[in-house]
């Protein structure tokens, strides 16, 4: 018998691809994305931190210069989305960006807010380039707009990324599921009303951070829904 290999990358749309999760990189990795805008680059969360250099191959392979990574774009700051995050900005030299509301655990370590005593790890701190406050943030991508939105609950600065490829909108929702707990600071009501936000994007393609990629309106809506 052959022994499994885990794949490099899964391809969503022309522009977006699925870089890091458990068939990717480590089995503790949250799902990490990929998009590229005519060679620049940002990446959607970074995973737990166990298998960094794995990820920056899947990004080659996706023909990807790695170097051409401009942004690294936080969903929340749970320590199996983040920490990963200081080995990637420093072998590829992207800036960092999140809620601010979620920045200050991310900065400080905290422990407790991002997760890491869950999982019986310490978060490695690192620097937040931008910390962006309010309800919507854009950042440009090489003349492309990637749209962050703040959908408190899970965590108070959870953020959900919509960006527009071959005529579809998709949109980076890592744990609409939650879950919910005193501890990760999070609020039921704001969760509540997050998971409506979301629904109103009507987006065509939703890629979760632990349940994979959802395709179509109707699916998506479906799967937003059912966390009502």
């Amino acid at each position: 018998m052959s022994a499994w290999k885990m794949e490099m990358f899964e391809k969503i749309t022309s522009e977006v691809f699925q870089v890091g999760g458990p068939n990717f990189t480590s089995s503790e990795d949250a799902a990490v994305y990929l998009v590229n805008a005519n060679g620049a680059a940002a990446l959607i969360d970074a995973g737990c931190g166990d298998a960094v250099g794995r990820l920056v191959e899947n990004i080659g392979s996706c023909g990807v210069d790695p170097k051409r990574v401009e942004y690294l774009l936080i969903t929340h700051c749970h320590i199996d989305h983040t920490g990963g995050a200081r080995a990637l900005v420093k072998r590829l030299g992207c800036k960092t960006a999140a809620h601010q509301l979620d920045a200050v655990y991310l900065e400080s370590g905290d422990n407790q807010a991002t997760a890491a005593a869950w999982y019986g790890r310490k978060l490695d701190p690192f620097h937040v380039d931008i910390k962006f406050k309010g309800p919507q943030e854009t950042f440009i991508l090489n003349g492309r707009e990637i749209t962050a939105l703040h959908v408190p609950g899970h965590s108070p600065g959870s953020v959900v990324y919509l960006f527009e490829s071959d005529g579809k909108k998709v949109l980076f929702a890592q744990d609409v599921h939650g879950p919910l707990h005193p501890v990760l600071k999070s609020d039921q009501e704001d969760y509540v009303n997050s998971l409506k936000k979301m629904m109103t994007i009507n987006a065509d393609i939703l890629c979760e951070g632990h349940f994979g990629i959802i395709r179509g309106k109707e699916d998506v809506r479906r799967f937003i829904a059912s966390y009502l």
